[in-house]
């Protein structure tokens, strides 16, 4: 008998069970349950003890899935706001609670942490890199269709202006953004036709963005857009691969002088095809905006690790990790002290301003209780602290107080 094929995906019913797990994390389930360590109570912290690339700071995301994931357990969570950049060594969260309650559920939570994490910091470095123009994610394509909502969400969250999914973008309430794919040219049969097809289908709300590099290259492509589509015509997209590009930079520039030949410098010049944050920085300063896929979808990993630090009160943790419950504090200058957790700190060590922790409850005895916001809330609170860290120029490493 044939098998018949499937989708290999876990449940949202099989995360929230446990059963989305590594199998020591139920092999030490059964082992504490069998003997008087089953009901010790402990606190784990997630961190990361450093960043790739010797990277200064992180985005955080992936709180609201983590608050979905424990809630009605037995335990209490604080954690950073979700947009938080944060640094090395510095707890995004502690969970408190009966070890055998929770530990199943590691590998879950460290993968909402992680991956999503890692998604919204290099979202957050390709926004810095474009020096203020627009990025969208034009990624779901280089990744698993289950998960696509995630990576818009986290992207966005990070500081992409836009996403390109449906279905993430309904999900965080945001439209869908993109022009058009190099099939529809490929089968209308050449670019004219394409675009006046595009131009008579769309609503008037969808920007008339052409895409200029099927068949000539990209000069030649703008010119014959501007003269078919005239002032309807509100920018060009490059999505020239990066076997046949050359120069990027030259080609956008070639653009832009052909545009403004053609007495048309108000359309905007918008690259993707496999850029990444190195590419946009480059081109910031030309290009009128960006979209990038799998730099962002596929980022270097935000190695968090979930440690018990606690364990029934008293300061324990395995070699290389500081033991004890932790908080860290933060003044308006972005200077960070890690402190023990019930140890008040009111002025920063440094400079002397107001601190404020940035631990706080997420989850009390299972129940929610901090306000979820809105994805367009938080990609507003991470661009707030990313446009203050620019002008504050290099971070300082968080202090040990």
């Amino acid at each position: 008998m044939m098998r018949k094929p499937r989708i290999y995906i876990a449940s949202p019913e099989s995360i929230r069970g446990g059963k989305v797990t590594d199998i020591y994390f139920v092999r030490a389930k059964q082992i504490l349950e069998k003997t008087n360590s089953s009901t010790k109570r402990v606190v784990a912290e997630a961190h990361a003890y450093s960043l790739p690339n010797s990277w200064e700071w992180g985005v955080l995301a992936g709180v609201e899935e983590l608050a979905w994931l424990l809630e009605g357990k037995p335990v209490d969570v604080y954690c950073l706001d979700e947009g938080t950049v944060f640094r090395p060594m510095e707890p995004v969260a502690a969970i408190s609670g009966v070890y055998s309650e929770f530990g199943i559920y590691e590998s879950a939570i460290l993968g909402f942490l992680r991956h999503s994490t890692s998604i919204a910091t290099r979202a957050a470095r390709v926004k810095v890199a474009a020096g203020g123009k627009p990025v969208i994610f034009f990624g779901i394509r280089t990744i698993h269709p289950a998960i696509t909502p995630m990576a818009d969400r986290a992207a966005f969250i990070g500081g992409c202006d836009a996403v390109s999914g449906v279905v993430g973008a309904d999900m965080i309430e945001q439209k869908p953004v993109g022009t058009m794919p190099h099939a529809l040219i490929l089968v209308v049969g050449d670019q004219v036709s394409a675009w006046k097809a595009f131009d008579e289908v769309m609503p008037s709300d969808v920007p008339r963005i052409a895409l200029c590099d099927t068949f000539m290259d990209e000069r030649t492509e703008a010119a014959l857009a501007v003269d078919t589509l005239g002032e309807r015509l509100s920018g060009v997209r490059l999505d020239t691969p990066s076997s046949r590009r050359g120069d990027m930079r030259k080609i956008v520039q070639e653009v832009k002088w052909m545009l403004r030949l053609k007495g048309r410098e108000d359309v905007k010049v918008l690259v993707s095809g496999g850029v990444g944050e190195e590419e946009v920085r480059k081109l910031s300063d030309v290009a009128d905006g960006f979209g990038v896929g799998t730099s962002i979808a596929f980022p270097p990993s935000i190695d968090f690790a979930l440690d018990i630090v606690e364990v029934e009160g008293k300061p324990i943790a395995k070699r290389g990790k500081l033991p004890g419950h932790k908080q860290v504090y933060r003044c308006p200058n972005f200077h960070d002290t890690i402190t023990q957790f019930n140890k008040q700190l009111e002025k920063c060590p440094r400079c002397g301003e107001e601190v404020n922790p940035l631990l706080k409850p997420l989850i009390k005895n299972g129940e929610v209780v901090r306000k979820l916001p809105s994805a367009a809330d938080i990609r507003k609170y991470t661009m707030e602290q990313l446009e203050k860290i620019l002008k504050l120029g290099r971070l300082e490493e968080p202090l040990l107080g």
